[in-house]
């Protein structure tokens, strides 16, 4: 009786289980008739035919996806749905993956809104006012109300609804844990019984519990091997869904990837530091922590109750205890892993964005020979990062001594006086204890009962050390899971704020004028023109600090076929109108109007510095479309090799290897042809308005003259930057901006006026009246180098000049003539030039008089003085 096992039943549960059913179902079909059993048959015929056929034509149409996906994988295209959704085929294997990215709905963000921006008071995150920053700078990472509620509210992303994926990979992943659990279980009781066989020198028993071992074993490593890869699984889910979510609010019509970095500053400019590296350690972390946690909770459960029924209750109190006193222990002397995570994770990326500004401006340092300079800014944060990880590794040493001895050993010895309970206090030892006080005669089989109960006990123990050992390691994972969690939130809050433009005035009597929180204009979009009425144009700052004013207001409107250029020297703010107009910078005063939309019968923009994309030489051309966009829309390459014709870049098909070779762009191709690759894209698309920003300067003056040409008859109103006189020509009006004495003031005028004319016979009478003082000026300078030739010696005489040096003051007085002659020609030709063409521009952009009616008088704004604030 001794050598009976005190922990299981006479039979396995799940084999009893097993047994009941199927002789259940073998009760239930002797019971059915004739006639019953002939329609299951019929019923199970007509399911097997009416599979095949659905199994035939689920063959038939994943035949046909396929190959619709090789055709869309060739035209590197896709399919996009009605409710904006789109279907791309990625290469996989020998064939093509089907992969359908679900755009996030608007009303998904306002709802995870208060989540991210109005978080509740007791979660520590804000202190029920408007604050500047969610979460606020004072707040720590770590294990408080704070990780809770931003670990649920990302956890609200990573799991949109019950049904979703990841809620299936969850509910997998916790079947195979709670499998892993049982086979422990089963293992345990196993070695029990084969140490028992051994020791009673049962053969036949000992091989076949060796038997037994190795089929579980193997079914047990298959389980171990589906729970490592259902944790990789889910964590990718969740960095797909979080990953998605952040580009949908991210990259948006907002501009808010622009306005993150530029306009508010929560996260500096590491953005790419946030959604690549600390996205990918926050899923990993989070994906480990459901099996590190959720797992040893569950053994903890359940080898403690299967140790009360083999130990006692005293043995339960004692693990108990032991739970308490080693979870306190470990949560007091533990380090603060979340900000000490948090902050390595800031200083990551700082240090990466030393590295990405070096690669980026790669060719400017070499220009300068900065090298030594960018080298120290390097080894300056390399150091930083590596003292700080240093601190970090010193703190863990100490740690883990403490927790490896604590979870090991101490455990390991005070699992062995639990086990010892039955045989020293049989009194308290529970089911084992009452083997040991029961009367046998055979002492044999109570030391070999006892052998068992020891080693099957011991097993436990171990697994339950195991798991209370994963428990407390659990600890300093959640720590630094807090940080993971802090710096993701801190992402997904800011860019709500941006979204939302959520900016409040902070706490003071004296606000900050022209701050993010002080904007008061209008965006009017769907106007048929550009306007802007009484606009400050100002130079925005980091929130929540205020703006450089540069105008106090510009007045300015554009209609169709009205060109306009805009002047001025450097720094005044001519690029700063059409950051404005695209909504780039914040319009802080008065009314902006311009058409809906961007692109094709919209307005478009085109920086001072062309951008060339990744992809084709087609995507070049017809950036930002897709070609998905471009077939949709109906254009085919010979619309573009055409385009390529008129910008004067036809050879570059031939040049590269046609319309589908990739290459990096930006190396590949030329100053003056990225220039002309941006005025290409301007030709296809065919806005009715377009900004262009000192679009043509490293392209001749005859292309550049084409060009403008161009666009004007495809019926592109031209708004163009430029200091470069020799644009007015294609223009109607020019605004010039920087005039005064402090450069405040701005003046619009049309161009060939008799205003104008005037001012450029006064600049050609200025230009006469230096020319004329040119024999003047000769003379003097021929004075000043005869002074400055002469040589004395000591008695007061002047010395010779040698023979050679008379003759090459000679021929460097012919040389000078003749240059000088030159320069006098060249300069008459221009003035000559430039007279004959002031009357020609002046009748080219004459108007009607209907259309110049009430026009022609207030052709010229008064000027306007900038008023700024110290």
């Amino acid at each position: 009786m001794a050598a009976q096992s005190t922990l299981r039943q006479s039979e396995d549960p799940i084999l009893v289980l097993y047994l009941h059913y199927t002789n259940l179902l073998r009760s239930r079909l002797r019971r059915t008739s004739r006639v019953i059993r002939v329609l299951a048959t019929l019923a199970l015929t007509l399911s097997i035919i009416a599979g095949g056929l659905g199994g035939r034509g689920w063959w038939k149409r994943r035949t046909q996806e396929k190959e619709r996906g090789k055709r869309l994988l060739r035209r590197n295209s896709g399919l996009r749905g009605k409710d904006g959704s789109r279907i791309l085929y990625v290469p996989y294997r020998s064939s093509t993956s089907k992969v359908t990215i679900q755009p996030t709905k608007s009303t998904t963000f306002d709802a995870h809104r208060r989540l991210f921006l109005h978080p509740p008071r007791a979660a520590g995150l804000s202190d029920g006012q408007m604050t500047p920053q969610v979460p606020p700078p004072q707040t720590r990472p770590g294990l408080n109300l704070a990780f809770l509620h931003q670990f649920l509210s990302l956890f609200s992303i990573m799991v949109p609804h019950w049904n979703s994926k990841e809620t299936g990979l969850l509910v997998s992943h916790g079947v195979f844990l709670m499998l892993r659990t049982y086979m422990s279980l089963v293992v345990a009781r196993l070695d029990g019984e084969i140490v028992r066989d051994l020791v009673a020198g049962n053969g036949k028993a000992f091989i076949w519990g060796i038997v037994k071992w190795c089929g579980i074993g193997s079914f047990a490593s298959y389980t171990n091997a589906m729970i490592k890869f259902l944790q990789s699984k889910v964590s990718i889910a969740f960095r797909t869904r979080l990953t998605r979510y952040i580009h949908d609010l991210y990259l948006n019509e907002n501009l808010n990837y622009y306005k993150l970095s530029n306009l508010d500053g929560g996260v500096g400019q590491g953005a790419d530091q946030f959604i690549t590296q600390d996205l990918t350690l926050f899923c990993a972390s989070a994906a480990s922590l459901y099996s590190s946690l959720g797992k040893p909770l569950v053994d903890c459960g359940v080898f403690t109750y299967q140790l009360y029924c083999s130990l006692g209750p005293l043995a339960l109190t004692g693990l108990l205890s032991n739970y308490f006193l080693t979870a306190t222990l470990l949560r007091r002397l533990s380090p603060p892993f979340g900000k000490l995570k948090a902050v390595e994770g800031r200083r990551e990326g700082d240090f990466r964005g030393l590295h990405s500004r070096l690669i980026a401006n790669a060719e400017e340092v070499a220009f300068y020979g900065g090298a030594e300079m960018e080298k120290m800014f390097l080894d300056k944060g390399f150091k930083e990062l590596k003292g700080w990880m240093e601190g970090i590794y010193s703190l863990k040493i100490r740690y883990n001594m403490l927790e490896d001895f604590v979870l090991k050993y101490s455990w390991s010895a005070y699992g062995y006086l639990l086990t010892s309970l039955p045989v020293f206090l049989p009194a308290w030892g529970g089911f084992g204890g009452a083997m040991e006080l029961a009367d046998t005669t055979e002492r044999s089989g109570r030391e070999r009962g006892r052998m068992k109960e020891f080693i099957t006990n011991k097993r436990l123990m171990l697994s339950l050390a195991d798991a209370g050992g994963r428990m407390m390691y659990s600890i300093k994972d959640l720590s630094e899971l807090a940080g993971y969690t802090s710096r993701v939130y801190t992402l997904i809050s800011t860019l709500h704020r941006v979204h939302a433009n959520a900016y409040f005035p902070q706490r003071g009597p004296h606000p900050e004028l022209f701050s993010l929180s002080d904007v008061q204009g209008t965006i009017h979009k769907g106007f048929d023109g550009v306007r802007l009425e009484n606009v400050p144009v100002v130079a925005p700052s980091l929130y929540p600090r205020g703006g450089d004013e540069l105008i106090d207001s510009l007045s300015v409107i554009v209609h169709s076929g009205e060109h306009l250029l805009i002047s001025g020297p450097n720094g005044v703010g001519k690029s700063a109108v059409s950051r404005i107009v695209a909504g780039l910078w914040p319009v802080y005063r008065g009314l902006v109007s311009r058409p809906r939309s961007v692109g094709t019968d919209g307005i478009m923009f085109l920086p001072q510095q062309p951008y060339l994309s990744i992809g084709t030489l087609r995507d070049q051309v017809i950036y930002p479309h897709s070609e998905m966009d471009m077939r949709e829309s109906g254009r085919r390459d010979h619309e573009l090799s055409r385009v390529l014709e008129e910008v004067r870049l036809g050879y570059l098909p031939d040049r590269e290897g046609g319309w589908d070779c990739r290459k990096e762009w930006k190396d590949v191709l030329s100053g003056g042809e990225k220039q002309r690759m941006a005025m290409a894209r301007l030709m296809y698309h065919e806005p009715r308005y377009a900004f262009i920003d000192e679009g043509t300067s490293a392209v001749s003056s005859d292309v550049e003259g084409l060009l403008y040409e161009k666009a004007k008859g495809k019926g592109i109103t031209l708004i163009t930057i430029s200091t470069r006189a020799s644009l007015k020509r294609y223009h109607t009006f020019n605004l010039t901006l920087g005039l005064g004495l402090d450069g405040a003031e701005w003046e619009f005028e049309r161009i060939g006026t008799e205003k104008e004319k005037m001012n450029v016979e006064r600049e050609l009478h200025e230009l006469r009246d230096r020319l004329a003082q040119v024999e003047e000026w000769k003379a003097r300078r021929d004075e000043i180098e005869n002074e400055l030739a002469k040589v004395w010696v000591e008695s007061g005489e002047e010395l010779d000049p040698p023979a050679y040096m008379d003759e090459s003051e000679e021929e460097a007085k012919t040389e000078d003539e003749g240059i000088e002659q030159r320069d006098v020609e060249e300069v008459e030709e221009e003035d000559e030039r430039t007279e004959a063409e002031i009357p020609k521009m002046a009748k080219d952009e004459r108007r009607t008089p209907e259309a110049d009616r009430g026009r022609d008088q207030p052709s010229r704004v008064p000027l306007h003085r900038l008023w700024s604030v110290d």
